[in-house]
C-alpha cells in the first residue's frame, strides 16, 4: 500500500489485514518497544505501517495499558465539556462539519467526533446504538481524553502526535479493547495563529472500515480551515477599516498586526522581515537590528497592534520616556517612569486605570462619569490631569486624554495573554483584583469584567496549572468551585489534593449555617 497513513485499500481483505496486524501487535506487546526499529525484515513487522509502529512506541513509552483495563480517562464533567465546546473555535462550524460528514457517517454507521488540541472529546454525534456501544465498551464519550497518552494509538491521538491525517484499523489500536473499532481523523489548523486547534474524526465498528473515510475526514478539515480563513479575512477587513488610517501618518514604516502576531498590512509593502511577530503582552518594544527596533502599540481592546520602526534604545540612554503601570492587586497604582518608582494617589490611579482601559482616549466628561459617576465634574478631572502630567510628563496626551503609545501596564499584559489564549501565563501574572480599594464606577466595571473573564477562562481551559495559578490569587483562594474542580482533576499522587480538600472544608465551614446540634439552647419561658 503506497500511502502509509491509510490503513486499508479496496484490494485488501479487512479480516486478513486484521489478523496480520494482530500477530504483530501480540509480538510487540510481548517483546517490548524494540519492535518496529531493528526488526523491519520480519513478516510481522512489515505488516505494520511506520506511523502505527511509531505510535505504538510512543504509547508504550507513555505507560499506556494495552490490556484495556484503564483507558481514556474522564478529564472534564458534562458542564465543563459543554463550556469548553461553546468556547472552541470549531463549535460554530459544527453545521459545516455535519453537512460534510453526515451522509458518509449515516451510510457506514460511523460517529462524527471533534476533539480539542489536547485530544479531549468535545462533540460526538451519530447513531444512538453506536454511540452507546462506544461509550460502554471503550469510554468513547465527551469529556474523555483520547490523546496517545490517554488511550494509546488511535486516529485522534495519532493525528495530534504526528500532525497528519491518519486511519487506524482494528489491532493497529494499541489498547486491546479498541481493536474492534476503526477510525480516521484529520487535524485542523487555525490560519490566524498557525496552531493546531483540534481534530475531526470518523469512528465506527471494525466491519465498517473503508478507505474513503480518511479522505472524507481530510476534506472536511480542509473545508473547515477554508471557512476559518474566510472569517480571518473578514476580521482583517474590519481592522483595516477601523485602523487603516494609522498606517498613513508619519515617515517611519508601519504595520497593522493581529493579536496573534500575524501581519495584516504594511506601509510600505514588505518592509517587515517576517510575516508573524512575537508580540510582548500589552505592547512594547521588539528588537529589529542594531540601529532600529519595533514599537508595538495596542489598538482598541487588544484587537490589533500598530507596529512602528523606531531608533533602538541606546545602552547608556533611552529613546523616550518609558512608563509602566502596576494596577493589579494593590490599593493604589505604582508607576515606573524611566527607572524611577512612583506611587500615585487613589484619584490619579483611577484616572490612569480608565485611560489604560480606553486606549483611544476619553474626554474630561467621560472620565468624570467613570471616576465620579457624574459628567458634571469634568473641571475636577482637568485639574487632576494637569497634576498627573506634572508627574508623568508627556505620557498623557493633552487634548483627547489618552496614554502615549508605548505605555505599558500589568492589566494590558493580562488582557493580551487572555486574547491569545495563554490562560496559564495570564493567571500567573494576575496578583489580584484591579485597584480593589477603588469605588469609582468605571474602575469597578473594569475590575469585575477582568476578573470574570480570567475566571471563566481558567475554569474552561482544562489546564490544571492555570487553575492552580488562579487559586493563588486573592479572589481565587476563596473560590470553592475552583478548588473542587482542582481536586476532581488532580491525579491521586499529587500532593496538592490534600491542600484542596482541606481548603474546601474550611471554606464550607465558613459559609454553611450551624446544625441544630450546635445552636445555643434557649429555655422556653
Amino acid at each position: 500500500m503506497s500511502n502509509p497513513w491509510l490503513a486499508i485499500d479496496v484490494a485488501t481483505a479487512p479480516a486478513q489485514r486484521a489478523r496480520e496486524v494482530r500477530r504483530a501487535w501480540e509480538r510487540f506487546i510481548g517483546g517490548g518497544s524494540r519492535f518496529g526499529s531493528s526488526d523491519t525484515a520480519s513478516p510481522e513487522s512489515t505488516s505494520v505501517r511506520e506511523p502505527i509502529a511509531a505510535s505504538w512506541r510512543r504509547s508504550a513509552a507513555a505507560g499506556v495499558d494495552p490490556s484495556g483495563l484503564r483507558i481514556a480517562p474522564v478529564v472534564a464533567d458534562a458542564d465543563e465539556t459543554t463550556a469548553r465546546w461553546e468556547m472552541h473555535p470549531l463549535a460554530e462550524l459544527a453545521p459545516l462539519i455535519r453537512s460534510c460528514l453526515a451522509a458518509s457517517a449515516d451510510e457506514s454507521g460511523h460517529l462524527i467526533v471533534v476533539s480539542d488540541a489536547n485530544g479531549v472529546l468535545l462533540w460526538v454525534e451519530g447513531n444512538p446504538r453506536v454511540r452507546l456501544q462506544a461509550a460502554d465498551s471503550m469510554n468513547f464519550a465527551e469529556g474523555t481524553l483520547w490523546s496517545e497518552g490517554g488511550a494509546g494509538t488511535n486516529a485522534i491521538g495519532t493525528a495530534l502526535a504526528a500532525e497528519h491525517a491518519v486511519q487506524v484499523f482494528a489491532s493497529e489500536h494499541f489498547n486491546e479493547v479498541v481493536q474492534s473499532w476503526t477510525c480516521a481523523a484529520a487535524p485542523v489548523y487555525d490560519p490566524d495563529t498557525g496552531q493546531l486547534i483540534g481534530v475531526i474524526d470518523l469512528t465506527g465498528e471494525m466491519s465498517t472500515v473503508h478507505p474513503h473515510s480518511m479522505a472524507v475526514a481530510t476534506a472536511t478539515a480542509q473545508a473547515v480551515e477554508a471557512q476559518l480563513r474566510v472569517q480571518m479575512l473578514r476580521r482583517d477587513g474590519r481592522l483595516l477599516a477601523r485602523y487603516g488610517d494609522r498606517l498613513v501618518p508619519g515617515t517611519e514604516p508601519r504595520a497593522l498586526v493581529a493579536p496573534s502576531g500575524r501581519v495584516v498590512a504594511t506601509q510600505p509593502l514588505g518592509w517587515l522581515p517576517e510575516l508573524r511577530l512575537s508580540l510582548p503582552p500589552g505592547g512594547g518594544q521588539l528588537p529589529l537590528g542594531e540601529d532600529r527596533s519595533l514599537l508595538a502599540e495596542a489598538l482598541g481592546c487588544e484587537e490589533a497592534y500598530l507596529i512602528r520602526a523606531v531608533p533602538a534604545v541606546s545602552p547608556r540612554g533611552r529613546g523616550g520616556t518609558a512608563l509602566s503601570l502596576d494596577l493589579l492587586g494593590r490599593g493604589r497604582a505604582e508607576a515606573e517612569l524611566s527607572g524611577k518608582r512612583l506611587k500615585l494617589r487613589l484619584r490619579h490611579s483611577e484616572i490612569v486605570t480608565l485611560l489604560c482601559a480606553n486606549p483611544d482616549g476619553l474626554t474630561s466628561e467621560e472620565l468624570s462619569v467613570g471616576v465620579y459617576g457624574d459628567h458634571a465634574r469634568a473641571g475636577s478631572i482637568r485639574v487632576e490631569i494637569s497634576r498627573l502630567r506634572k508627574l508623568l510628563g508627556d505620557c498623557i496626551e493633552p487634548e483627547h486624554y489618552r496614554l502615549r503609545a508605548g505605555v505599558t501596564s500589568d492589566v494590558a499584559q493580562v488582557c493580551s495573554l487572555l486574547h491569545r489564549g495563554d490562560v496559564r501565563e495570564a493567571a500567573s501574572r494576575y496578583p489580584g483584583p484591579l485597584l480593589p480599594s477603588s469605588m469609582a464606577p468605571g474602575v469597578v466595571r473594569e475590575r469585575e469584567a477582568l476578573e470574570s473573564w480570567l475566571r471563566q477562562s481558567v475554569m474552561s481551559a482544562g489546564d490544571q496549572e492555570a487553575l492552580w495559578a488562579w487559586l493563588q490569587t486573592a479572589s481565587g483562594s476563596h473560590d470553592v468551585a475552583a478548588w473542587q474542580r482542582l481536586l476532581s482533576n488532580l491525579p491521586f499522587h499529587d500532593p496538592r489534593r490534600s491542600l484542596a480538600a482541606s481548603r474546601i472544608g474550611s471554606l464550607r465551614a465558613r459559609t454553611d449555617p450551624p446544625s441544630d446540634d450546635h445552636r445555643p439552647h434557649v429555655t422556653p419561658v
